[in-house]
């Protein structure tokens, strides 16, 4: 009986890789974000299909940070700054904006949670009715 060691998610190395070779040769990396996974920050507004594609060239981003858990920047969207914070669970894809060479992420087992949170509806409290009033009615007359 042999058991197979877990391995952390590739999602995290390939993109810092081709993030880099995408810059090496003088391209546009775009990213492709599922924005229903829980704990994205980006622009709602520009989310389409669940998706937004984010420009994240050093060029049109500040306070740029990728390590194994997130991507995080700054950038201006209709004029307006807003912090971007993307999980690495939320990351479909990377591709040049120029020739779209870049790559598709595959599901990955450590992202599993994180993808089953997305699906699963939230739900929703109804509103609290108001306390009924107790007794009878009671009315004043107004001179």
């Amino acid at each position: 009986m042999s058991m197979e060691p877990t391995m952390t998610p590739s999602r995290p190395y390939l993109l810092r890789a081709f993030f880099d070779w995408l810059l090496d040769n003088d391209l546009t990396p775009h990213l492709v974000v599922n924005a229903n996974i829980p704990h994205v920050m980006v622009p709602m507004q520009f989310v389409q299909d669940g998706q937004i594609v984010l420009n994240i060239a050093p060029r049109a981003v500040g306070q740029f940070h990728m390590d194994n858990d997130a991507v995080s920047f700054s950038a201006r969207f209709g004029g307006v700054s807003q912090q971007v914070y993307i999980p690495m669970a939320a990351v479909l894809a990377i591709h040049a904006r120029e020739n779209g060479v870049g790559t598709l992420f595959p599901p990955e087992p450590g992202y599993d949670l994180w993808l089953e949170q997305a699906q699963t509806p939230t739900p929703v409290d109804p509103e609290p009715e108001p306390p009924r009033p107790s007794g009878r009615p009671t009315l004043k007359v107004i001179k």
